[in-house]
């Protein structure tokens, strides 16, 4: 301790050298700062909106892709089953023959390809040609398609 007044003694006209050399760079920054502003004033400005503009773009579409969650309420059944009548007439006239129909049925049940051709007994590649064909007489495209449209015919319960 009994150096630092005697450190500062000796180097006095260095630190006051480089002090005032701190002191003369902070103002010639703070001028180049203050000068760069007003002469780019414009292109900071722009600047500025641009980034805002482009967090709310992304903010909005982010907000607008956003998958939306649609909650579908099921009803508890309590009373007796309702009672299922095949539509004969419909069977017929869209050609299902026996099998289509347990595909189907099986369908709805919501089994898989592979798992109704294990219930069936019969390989994959069959149930793919018993889809294609109900979906054909069905006029459908989809699993689900078909077994709404077999629903609202009254083709399975």
């Amino acid at each position: 301790m009994a150096n630092t007044p005697n450190f500062l003694a000796k180097n006095k006209s260095v630190i006051l050298y480089g002090v005032f050399l701190a002191a003369l760079l902070f103002l010639l920054k703070w001028l180049e700062l203050r000068f760069i502003i007003i002469d780019h004033a414009f292109e900071i400005y722009a600047g500025s909106i641009a980034v805002i503009f482009t967090a709310l773009g992304i903010w909005l579409a982010l907000k607008l892709t956003r998958p939306k969650t649609i909650l579908i309420e099921k009803e508890v059944f309590t009373g007796k089953p309702e009672t299922f009548i095949l539509n004969e007439k419909e069977l017929t006239k869209l050609n299902i023959s026996k099998r289509e129909l347990e595909v189907l049925q099986l369908m709805s049940a919501g089994l898989s390809n592979q798992e109704i051709a294990l219930k069936l007994f019969v390989s994959l590649n069959t149930i793919k040609t018993h889809n294609a064909r109900l979906f054909e007489k069905l006029e459908v495209k989809r699993r689900t398609q078909a077994i709404e449209t077999a629903k609202r015919l009254s083709i399975i319960p």
